[in-house]
């Protein structure tokens, strides 16, 4: 069997695994996408826990199968809620999904994100920006110390974080999502590239949040490279069925949670992706 073969074997075995146990990935996440966050999470299988206290937040990451903390909207109770969460996954040795999103905006934010460099979270999912702000941030190779994130969005192409996504998955000894028209997965060793999707996914407020919620739930039941790669290459096979299907933002959204709920382990699996061996 080619490693090829071998990965499609897992991630086809993962989404079955989701769909058979229902396992719970409990979230800290971003307010404005709270909601497709969590309808993505039971669509592809899981189930959906959403804190922001101290205590729940604490709760949760003893909980849950894995946990997905968002940085989208920042609250002073952050400054409690998410070391404590962090601190209580390593104990528990809990695996955890960070989405750094808005980096470089704000001191809390920031603090917070230093801080997780030492708790090392096992998939990071963000838009190119964030992730090369990310290595910046962490004095990674391929980083740059000034971020040039726009809010939520990315103003650098996804090949240009290719060199900080390694360097990050190296580090963190997990993987690295880097989303855009054409989604990098890494785990610092062997780089995937998947395109497909749909442009409708930037047209709704909670794309990338919703992904990063859907990794967390393959992350229950996979190491993290297949749980990521799982989530990137089922988003993409949703987006291009639920395209057909409409021609507006609204109607996407919801053809598109339903394309994730039917979407087979078979169809996940067999979905094209590239795979390469890092060059560095």
């Amino acid at each position: 069997m080619t490693r090829l073969e071998e990965i499609r074997k897992q991630i086809k075995q993962t989404v079955t695994d989701v769909k058979e146990t229902n396992p719970m990935a409990g979230s800290v996440t971003n307010s404005v996408t709270i909601n497709l966050v969590a309808n993505t999470q039971i669509a592809v299988g899981g189930s959906a826990a959403m804190v922001y206290l101290p205590d729940e937040g604490q709760f949760l990451a003893k909980a849950g199968g894995a946990t997905y903390i968002n940085m989208g909207t920042m609250l002073p109770i952050y400054e409690e809620t998410l070391p404590l969460a962090v601190k209580t996954l390593k104990k528990e040795d809990k695996p955890w999904v960070l989405d750094p999103v808005a980096i470089g905006i704000g001191q809390l934010r920031t603090a917070m994100l230093k801080l997780f460099k030492e708790y090392k979270p096992d998939i990071i999912k963000g838009n190119a920006s964030e992730i090369i702000a990310l290595a910046g941030l962490w004095q990674l190779e391929g980083g740059t110390g000034e971020s040039k994130v726009r809010g939520v969005d990315s103003t650098n192409h996804v090949d240009e974080a290719k060199a900080a996504a390694v360097s990050i998955a190296r580090w963190t000894d997990g993987a690295v999502i880097v989303s855009g028209e054409i989604d990098l997965v890494t785990d610092g060793e062997y780089v995937a590239t998947c395109r497909g999707g749909s442009h409708f996914l930037g047209k709704i407020t909670g794309g990338g949040c919703a992904l990063g919620g859907a990794a967390s739930i393959y992350l229950t039941s996979s190491i993290p490279f297949i749980a990521a790669l799982t989530a990137v290459l089922a988003f993409n096979l949703a987006g291009e069925r639920a395209e057909e299907q409409t021609d507006a933002p609204a109607s996407f959204q919801v053809a598109f949670l339903d394309e994730l709920y039917k979407a087979t382990p078979e169809d996940i699996a067999d979905y094209h992706f590239e795979m390469e061996e890092f060059q560095s």
